[in-house]
């Protein structure tokens, strides 16, 4: 196995990670589109 190579990885992963993050947090909420209904039993 290569040098490092378990440190290289995790730094990709961790690159990864955050690119996901920031990118998640830009999409509105999903839960405020849905509309209620009229009648709060259903």
């Amino acid at each position: 196995m290569a040098d490092n190579f378990l440190e290289r990885h995790h730094e990709e992963y961790e690159k990864r990670k955050a690119d996901w993050l920031r990118r998640k947090k830009h999409l509105p909420p999903k839960s405020r589109n849905i509309p209620k209904p009229e009648d709060e039993a259903l």
